[in-house]
């Protein structure tokens, strides 16, 4: 997008001129930041001889193909114009000053700078300062032109990744639901205590599932947990026991064939009670972790905790134990594919969760690059499929097609290692100016492109570190 050529050249009577290599700022500068066009010079004003009667104004513009833009201009005024200018209220040439001085009151250096609205004319532009020497009656006696500096936008070529298809697009909910049993039993009453909402979490997301024409379910699988609470033998057949009632009470609802719900179970859920441990405050938590995590059997394990923590013990089977009771499930399902346009608008403006990525990337041909519609497709891409390093890298190129940098360097954050990325992080570095690291990183780029056989990808790497260069000067 920005690219500056700096090309130092003699001004008559040396007026302007490079400040010292040191200095933060460089002599002359043209730069695009979204909209703003940053324009700036320093002019040496310490070698400008002004008789007088008479003014030297120094005007910059920017010059392109087809169109000329006049910026606010600096007057140096010798003696006797100083005091007619100030004594006739300001009446000079009309010429636009943001700054005047007097001769021999003038500063040596002068950091001259202006903001405009950008405009697509400037690409290729130039900065250009005119010098104009007035005489006593404002007649021009004397004008020169001086080229300071060129203007380009850096246009990247942005390397697009076409997600590959999904033969099915297989995908999954899962939940987890409490249901209480009378103490030693396994047969499942719907009434009892808060079992018809527990039931209802397994139902409601069957009924979704089924409801819905672009779904087909598969497979449901149920695994049932008991809390660790002696004897192991007798949680074994609890845990066991409970998730076939589950099984039953699931089938013969919706009749599905005996072998649609598979099983397994847990006698004693230790993992989920040492997340517990973990993150609560409980007293004697690491001595209590320690007993969860040593190698004894369950039975010999849950007594030690028992009678070593008896109090901490007590507050474990209140606030932990019945949570430790569950049946966790989780429904396969398939979702048919999408090819026709109107449909994939559709299902991305009601669900776009149903998108593969390349449905994602399909719909995205629809629109025009770089529109809003067209960013969208990809941001939402992203947020559906969050740790997709194809996903996240599409969206980032979305985001700098329209300069949206900070949000790119979030995506690119989590596009993954792959040459793709590196390059795109070329891209973005060149958008920010940043051409040294920008130079790097396609080169860095083209050398992974070549070792993987991409010959397209290395190309492209090795023409955008090489437009690095024109940057630099």
């Amino acid at each position: 997008m920005k690219k500056l050529i700096i090309i130092l050249l003699s001004f008559m009577g040396g007026s302007i001129a490079a400040l010292n290599a040191q200095e933060s700022a460089p002599a002359h500068s043209m730069t695009r930041k979204g909209k703003e066009f940053n324009i700036g010079l320093n002019l040496n004003l310490s070698t400008l001889d002004v008789k007088s009667n008479r003014m030297v104004v120094l005007t910059p513009f920017v010059a392109g193909e087809t169109d000329t833009l006049n910026l606010s201009s600096v007057g140096l005024m010798g003696r006797r114009r100083y005091f007619y200018y100030e004594r006739n209220e300001k009446r000079y040439p009309e010429v636009h000053q943001n700054e005047n001085f007097r001769a021999g009151e003038n500063p040596d250096s002068f950091r001259w700078s202006e903001s405009v609205p950008y405009e697509k004319w400037m690409d290729g532009s130039s900065l250009k300062l005119r010098k104009q020497v007035y005489g006593c009656c404002n007649d021009i006696i004397e004008e020169s032109i001086m080229d300071l500096t060129q203007y380009h936008d850096y246009h990247p070529e942005f390397k697009w990744i076409v997600p590959e298809a999904e033969l099915e697009k297989i995908r999954h909910l899962k939940g987890s639901a409490f249901i209480d049993f009378v103490v030693s039993t396994t047969d499942i009453r719907p009434n009892y205590r808060e079992n018809r909402r527990e039931l209802g979490k397994i139902i409601g997301t069957i009924d979704s599932l089924k409801a819905d024409v672009d779904i087909k379910m598969d497979t449901i699988y149920i695994k049932g947990f008991a809390s660790p609470e002696s004897p192991y033998e007798n949680n074994t057949r609890l845990a066991k026991g409970r998730t076939q009632a589950l099984k039953d009470y699931v089938t013969q609802l919706y009749h599905f064939d005996e072998n649609f719900i598979m099983t397994s179970y847990e006698p004693e859920d230790w993992e989920g009670l040492r997340r517990f441990v973990e993150s609560s405050n409980i007293n004697h938590k690491q001595e209590i972790l320690e007993i969860i995590d040593c190698q004894l059997e369950p039975d010999p394990k849950e007594w030690r905790l028992k009678s070593e923590y008896p109090e901490e013990y007590a507050f474990l089977k209140t606030a932990c134990y019945p949570a430790l009771r569950h049946s966790d499930y989780k429904i396969i399902y398939k979702i048919r594919t999408f090819t026709d346009i109107k449909e994939l608008k559709r299902v991305f403006e009601e669900a776009p969760v149903k998108l593969s990525l390349r449905e994602f990337f399909t719909l995205s041909t629809a629109y025009e690059p770089g529109s809003e519609d067209f960013r969208k497709v990809f941001e939402v891409a992203a947020m559906v499929y969050p740790d997709n390093g194809t996903a996240n890298l599409n969206a980032a190129n979305a985001a700098m097609m329209v300069e949206e940098l900070d949000k790119a360097e979030r995506y690119l954050a989590k596009a993954g290692e792959t040459p793709y990325a590196e390059y795109a992080r070329g891209v973005l570095a060149g958008l920010r100016q940043e051409y040294t690291a920008a130079k790097a990183l396609f080169e860095s780029a083209a050398e992974a492109a070549k070792e993987a056989g991409d010959r397209s990808l290395e190309e492209a790497a090795l023409n955008a570190s090489n437009e690095m260069k024109k940057f630099n000067k």
